[in-house]
């Protein structure tokens, strides 16, 4: 039994300081996914169509070269009850140019349907001599729900494209450096609706696993990260805690009011029974 005993003993020694070694190493090594900082490095690249568009997040500096007359494409996530506002700054070739060239910011929803801008200078006109052009586009805020026939801003994808429209021919294929920012500004319960989405509109929304689609072109980041902290539900907003407080007070004014309007009780000249 003493022998039995010490041949156990030392077969789960042995065990132990083979598995030893093996756990830390394992628990020391950082993932290969993730940066030194913990972020994610701003894309330099950018796509050509919807469907090679480069990911980006709120609050991320996007860069990229292309030639005059290409289509960049750049896609971001906002959620419902945000208010996106997309800067895009393209500085000009230092060639000589033959004319003033007319640049162009569009967004797009999750369904492809160009959105409208509150404000901003989404088109303007760069003129033989200038630098760089800068354009803005300050979206309407997201509704977490709307009527099929609208145009509303909706919970999901936005793909920013940004292109020249009107310049002088021979300067086609001029170098540009284009660089892309966007924010998102919650503006709270004034904005909520009743109702939500079964999904944001995401590539893929449709499926039973919603995936990103599959991008053809190297470097082009198709999957699309959502929103810090997820999506939301859509249902809550703050406007729940007003109704709630103005309830509250109004039942609070009942009580007072029955209170001062109730009287003493009986009164005391008035004999009993009467």
């Amino acid at each position: 039994m003493r022998a039995i005993r010490t041949l156990i003993s030392a077969a789960v020694l042995a065990g132990a300081a083979l598995l030893g070694p093996a756990g830390t190493a394992v628990a020391d090594s950082p993932s290969p996914s993730a940066s030194a900082d913990g972020e994610t490095a701003a894309p330099t690249e950018a796509g050509t169509s919807f469907r090679t568009a480069t990911a980006i997040k709120p609050d991320q500096r996007a860069t990229a070269s292309a030639s005059t007359g290409d289509y960049l494409y750049w896609v971001l996530p906002v959620d419902a009850g945000q208010r996106a506002t997309v800067r895009a700054e393209v500085t000009l070739p230092k060639a000589a140019r033959h004319g003033a060239a007319t640049w162009q910011l569009d967004v797009y929803d999750g369904l492809r349907r160009r959105q409208s801008c509150m404000y901003g200078a989404q088109t303007r006109t760069a003129e033989q001599d200038a630098g760089s052009v800068e354009l803005s586009c300050t979206l309407r805020t997201v509704r977490a729900w709307a009527e099929p026939w609208a145009n509303d801003p909706l919970p999901g994808s936005y793909y920013v494209r940004l292109t020249v429209t009107d310049l002088p021919k021979d300067d086609l294929g001029l170098p540009v450096r284009a660089e892309v920012d966007a924010t998102t500004a919650d503006m709270g319960g004034a904005h909520a609706v009743d109702g939500s989405l079964a999904a944001p509109l995401v590539p893929g929304a449709g499926t039973a696993t919603p995936q990103a689609e599959e991008s053809s072109a190297p470097g082009a980041a198709a999957a699309l990260d959502e929103p810090d902290g997820g999506w939301s539900s859509g249902w809550w907003s703050d406007r729940w805690i007003w109704t709630a407080v103005g309830g509250l007070l109004a039942a609070l004014g009942g009580i007072a009011g029955y209170r001062l309007t109730r009287g003493a009780g009986r009164p005391s000249h008035l004999p009993p029974g009467a």
